[in-house]
């Protein structure tokens, strides 16, 4: 009977059919059931406590996942390096974290100037793109440009995905989406249906939204683009002077650690908006600053400094990126949303 069966084995593998069990078992991904001493009450418990995913429980100390789930340090301890050895954390070489970076997405801008700043697609997924400046500089028109395009196609310039916007200083305007959409040849009721927004009404508000975020793309929604309207501004209300400094660049920081892990994890494009203040120290130049400093600016993978220009126009400039030199581009508000020429 073993012989039987081996026999069986040999033949389909010489033909190139896979066993219907083996094949299955590769395609769908690893669930935290399939981790030892982890039962659908643990799971469930974890996943109350916002975790997901497998990354998120690999990166658990044992006491944090004991408290969550409500297990043994021992049986922790279990999962835990199980959890590690299924997702094969460590090092790879050049090559295959070039496979792994194969279905980055992007996102175009409407302007083919602005996209060229961008690499020649747009803005890219896996990494947080920021855009500071001052009131009126085209930073939420920019935001809800994208949060159009995330819909089209991917021949033409989208991600054929879904927007999530969390809005903190009260900017989302429907009627404004609808009008992009029009202009594009969509359907604006459709469009405006696929982007979820959400009011925070505070810093802790606007934390507790991106555990939300991972809620909805584990129940099955195709979110391809994370909106951040404005990153700072709650931050900045709450938390007044020099003496509580300290404080709100370490909750700052791990908001934005959260946002780097979301992106990663589900291949997100994450676009956030940033406040500027002008720095009574610079005597020449232009004084404008962002907002929180160098934390802000070393988790950004791509920041853009939006100002206003000639005759109607915005220039965007790219201060900072892993890969593209230093440049700038001109580009209009219309209608349309953003676009090369008005």
């Amino acid at each position: 009977m073993v012989v039987k069966k081996e026999t069986e084995k040999i033949k389909k593998a010489v033909s190139g059919e896979k066993e219907e069990s083996e094949e299955v078992k590769s395609n769908e991904e690893p669930k935290l059931t399939d981790l030892p001493g982890i039962g659908p009450a643990v799971s469930a418990k974890l996943e109350s406590a916002g975790v997901y995913d497998m990354m998120s429980l690999a990166v658990m100390g044992p006491a944090e996942l004991g408290d969550a789930a409500g297990v043994s340090p021992a049986v922790a301890r279990k999962a835990i390096q199980a959890a590690r050895n299924m997702l094969e954390l460590g090092f790879t070489d050049g090559v295959e974290y070039a496979k792994k970076r194969s279905n980055v997405i992007y996102i175009t801008t409407g302007s083919k100037s602005f996209n060229e700043l961008l690499g020649g697609k747009g803005v890219e997924s896996r990494a947080i793109t920021e855009a500071f400046g001052g009131y009126g500089s085209g930073k939420t028109q920019f935001g809800s440009t994208l949060a159009v395009n995330v819909q089209l196609p991917l021949e033409k310039g989208g991600a054929n995905g879904k927007c999530v916007f969390i809005d903190t200083e009260g900017t989302f305007r429907p009627a404004r989406i609808k009008q992009i959409a029009e202009n594009l040849g969509a359907n604006p009721e459709k469009v405006l249906k696929n982007i979820f927004v959400a009011r925070a009404f505070n810093s802790d508000h606007q934390i507790l939204l991106l555990e939300k975020v991972t809620e909805m793309i584990k129940n099955g929604e195709p979110i391809k683009l994370l909106i951040v309207d404005s990153l700072t501004a709650h931050f900045r209300a709450e938390y007044a002077g020099r003496g509580q400094l300290a404080d709100r660049q370490q909750k700052l920081n791990r908001y934005l650690h959260d946002l780097m892990k979301l992106a990663e994890q589900h291949n997100l494009v994450v676009y956030v908006t940033n406040q500027v203040m002008a720095n009574p120290a610079q005597m020449f130049g232009d004084p404008t600053t962002p907002i929180g400093g160098h934390i802000v600016g070393h988790a950004s993978q791509f920041r853009l400094y939006l100002r206003r220009g000639k005759k109607g126009s915005r220039v965007a400039k790219l201060i900072d990126s892993p890969n593209l030199p230093d440049n700038e581009c001109v580009f209009f508000v219309t209608d349309a949303g953003v676009v090369d020429e008005e």
